[in-house]
């Protein structure tokens, strides 16, 4: 690791760090692990820090994860696990602020890219948020999860995110919002702009009632609150299913914005499902539930 003006750096000329993380992969598989696995590359309580023109492999478990950290910048990475290993995610952001996340590859076994902010009452505990993250001109693939997800481990809140220029394609969903009860928290002020993917099963998601929990200490009513979340400028072919967003009942989930969406689906008779959310929608294709309004005199989806 390399210091200059105050920063940390983890650079590199396009070398290498490969996990080996099939021994790992194969005792999840078996049922057989009997320790939490390591992530490739973890900065804990850090600042300043820059991780650039690397290329990292086969991660155990999550890729990289800079968790109670700030002023970060990820960029010119390659990110690849084998698209079936579990729980490979690229990049996770955990109770986090002041993030940049650019021009990123990945192909993973897991979201491309995650925000999160801690585990039910322990990260209601610490109440560190994430906040400031910009996730921008990231491209990659995951059969079974999502190019960015947010949450559902937020219990500290996370807020002000920005996600620019997402391409994803042969991927279970682009964008992923998870949530469920015992988390607390909330979602506040996410921008999600120019999004391209091909053959997303579903393109826009949100997600509930995974019931994963720490232990048994989880406070059934502790509900996450979301609001502020704009959505604008994606387009889509070869889709499967429309978009679900599927709220909580009991919590917030309101101030929800979709604009200039254009989604072709494979199946003609697809139609949205929501539950417990509120939200406008313009110009979005296929027609969005009724939940979705149309108000120009609602000031969540003014410019």
């Amino acid at each position: 690791m390399n210091i200059s003006h105050g920063w940390y750096s983890v650079a590199g000329q396009n070398g290498s760090i490969d996990g080996q993380g099939k021994l790992w992969w194969d005792l999840w598989w078996n049922r057989t692990l009997e320790h939490t696995r390591g992530h490739l590359l973890e900065l804990v309580n850090s600042t300043n820090i820059l991780i650039s023109n690397l290329k990292f492999l086969n991660s155990p478990f999550w890729t990289i994860h800079p968790v109670y950290c700030s002023n970060v910048v990820i960029k010119n990475l390659t990110v690849l696990s084998p698209l079936h290993s579990p729980n490979t995610d690229g990049i996770d952001t955990d109770s986090s602020m002041n993030v940049c996340i650019e021009d990123c590859y990945i192909e993973s076994g897991d979201d491309l890219v995650a925000v999160k902010s801690g585990w039910d009452q322990y990260g209601i505990a610490v109440a560190q948020p994430s906040s400031n993250v910009i996730i921008q001109r990231v491209s990659g693939t995951t059969p079974t999860c999502s190019g960015v997800g947010i949450g559902s481990e937020m219990s500290g809140g996370i807020s002000d995110v920005i996600i620019d220029n997402l391409h994803v394609w042969d991927s279970a969903a682009a964008v992923r919002i998870k949530t469920d009860r015992g988390r607390g928290g909330y979602i506040t002020n996410v921008s999600i702009t120019n999004a391209r993917m091909e053959r997303v099963k579903i393109p826009i998601r949100f997600s509930r009632g995974s019931d994963d929990h720490p232990d048994e200490g989880w406070d059934p009513k502790a509900v996450p609150r979301v609001n502020i979340i704009r959505i604008s400028n994606v387009t889509g072919v070869g889709g499967e299913k429309a978009p679900v967003l599927e709220g909580i009942e009991g919590a917030i989930f309101e101030g929800i914005c979709l604009r200039n969406i254009n989604l072709s689906i494979i199946r003609p008779d697809a139609k949205w499902r929501c539950d417990y959310i509120s939200g406008e929608a313009y110009d979005v294709f296929p027609l969005p539930c009724p939940q979705l309004t149309s108000n120009a005199s609602s000031s969540t989806c003014l410019p």
